[in-house]
């Protein structure tokens, strides 16, 4: 049988270690649930890059934070990528092959895919996000997103069968002059709709006034502020979830309904 060739394209594979942190703490939080009631606990990792640190981090953070028994499998496209990765190999329930959108014919119940629809035109991305949601496993979730070199800014879309849900904003606070700054690494759907009339726009100018107005609560370290910033923006209107145990983290959380593009 002739294996199907991989949907996509290779990507340029920058990554350095623990710049996936961010997000996936938040998966450990947000979609541990779903790996934990699932039958087979099998996780994507679409697109690695040039070095597989990032899937090593991965799988040990949903190992220990999850079920010990999670399965972890890293996809490229590049065939080169994946035979340099065979050394990471190692711990029981990672492995590396070679795939794209089409998840290599698995059924995950879950799936990371960052930094790599960056790296494609705005009009692909929804024929992406179907392709990655129609193989998931009953239930299962597609985390899809793009983070800086340093994993200090990042942002990401969390999607299930019927399409996207939430869109989250994250941010090394310590290092964060201004909100505004979160613009520059918006997923792909919505990098290109920072403009005056889109959700999305308003979103990051209401964020970045409220984080302007809590100046005086800089002297108190920049978590409290953020935190200020975020209670704000929840008080003028905008529909931010969870609590303020998760935004001290330096995030944001809003349904996709509300960002969305016009």
């Amino acid at each position: 049988m002739t294996q199907r060739r991989p949907l996509g394209v290779v990507t340029r594979g920058t990554t350095n270690p623990n710049r996936l942190r961010r997000v996936d703490n938040w998966i450990v939080e947000t979609c541990g649930d779903t790996l934990r009631a699932a039958a087979d606990p099998l996780v994507v990792d679409l697109g690695y890059g040039a070095t597989p640190i990032t899937t090593v981090e991965l799988r040990a953070r949903l190992a220990a934070g999850v079920r010990a028994d999670v399965r972890v499998v890293g996809l490229e496209i590049d065939p080169l990528r994946v035979a340099a990765a065979q050394p990471a190999a190692d711990p029981p329930g990672l492995t590396f092959t070679r795939g794209g959108f089409e998840l290599a014919g698995l059924r995950p119940a879950l799936v990371r895919a960052f930094n790599v629809l960056r790296q494609y035109d705005e009009s692909e991305v929804g024929a992406a996000w179907r392709t990655m949601t129609d193989r998931l496993a009953p239930g299962g979730l597609l985390v899809e997103g793009t983070s800086d070199e340093l994993g200090r800014l990042g942002s990401w879309v969390l999607l299930g069968a019927e399409g996207p849900r939430t869109l989250t904003l994250a941010a090394r606070l310590a290092t964060l002059e201004s909100p505004a700054q979160l613009a520059e690494r918006l997923p792909k759907a919505l990098i290109h709709r920072n403009v005056p009339g889109e959700r999305i726009h308003d979103l990051i100018r209401a964020l970045d006034d409220a984080w302007h107005a809590a100046a005086g609560y800089a002297p108190f370290g920049p978590r409290h502020r953020w935190v200020q910033a975020v209670t704000a923006l929840k008080q003028s209107g905008w529909p931010v979830l969870n609590r303020p145990r998760r935004w001290r983290r330096g995030e944001l959380t809003l349904p996709w309904p509300t960002v969305s593009p016009r």
